[in-house]
C-alpha cells in the first residue's frame, strides 16, 4: 500500500465526506435545541425554568432526536469503515462515488424523517442505500485484510 498524503485524492475524498457528515451529526445538535425552544418542550425542569415551563415531550422534537441517533449509530460506522476501505487502495473515482452516495443518503434521511416527513418508502431507501455502502466497504476491507 502506497503512502496516503492529503495531496491523494483518495485520501481528500474521505476526509471530506467524513468531515461533513461529523459536522451533519453535531449539527443535529443544534437542529434539536432550536426545535426544543420554538416548542417550549424542554426535557429537564431545570431548561425551562426560566421560562417557567415544565418537561414535556413534543412529537417534533423526538422526530429530531431520532434522526439524530439514527446519525450516531450510522455516521462513525461510515467514518471507520470508509477508511478502512481506503486502506485497500481502492479506485478514488469509485470510492468517491461511494462517498458522495452515502453522504447524500444521511442529508436526505434526515430531510425526509426530520424537516419534511415524507411516507416510507423515502426514509428506507434514504436509510438502507449508506447502509448497504457500509456494508460494501466492510466487506471490502475484511476481505482484503484476511489473508
Amino acid at each position: 500500500m502506497p503512502a496516503l498524503t492529503f495531496d491523494d485524492p483518495l485520501l481528500r475524498s474521505w476526509a471530506f465526506y467524513s468531515g461533513l457528515l461529523m459536522l451533519k451529526m453535531l449539527g443535529m445538535s443544534i437542529y434539536t435545541g432550536a426545535t426544543r425552544m420554538k416548542h417550549k418542550a424542554f426535557a429537564n425542569p431545570e431548561d425551562g425554568a426560566t421560562l417557567k415551563v415544565k418537561p414535556r415531550v413534543d412529537e417534533n422534537v423526538e422526530r429530531i432526536r431520532r434522526a439524530h441517533l439514527n446519525d450516531i449509530e450510522n455516521i462513525p460506522p461510515f467514518v471507520v469503515l470508509s477508511w478502512l476501505y481506503v486502506m485497500t487502495n481502492p479506485s478514488a473515482g469509485f470510492a468517491t462515488m461511494l462517498f458522495r452516495a452515502a453522504a447524500a443518503g444521511r442529508f436526505l434521511h434526515t430531510l425526509v424523517y426530520a424537516v419534511v416527513p415524507l411516507p416510507q418508502p423515502a426514509r428506507a431507501i434514504a436509510f438502507f442505500v449508506p447502509y448497504g455502502i457500509c456494508w460494501y466497504m466492510g466487506i471490502q476491507a475484511v476481505m482484503h485484510f484476511i489473508s
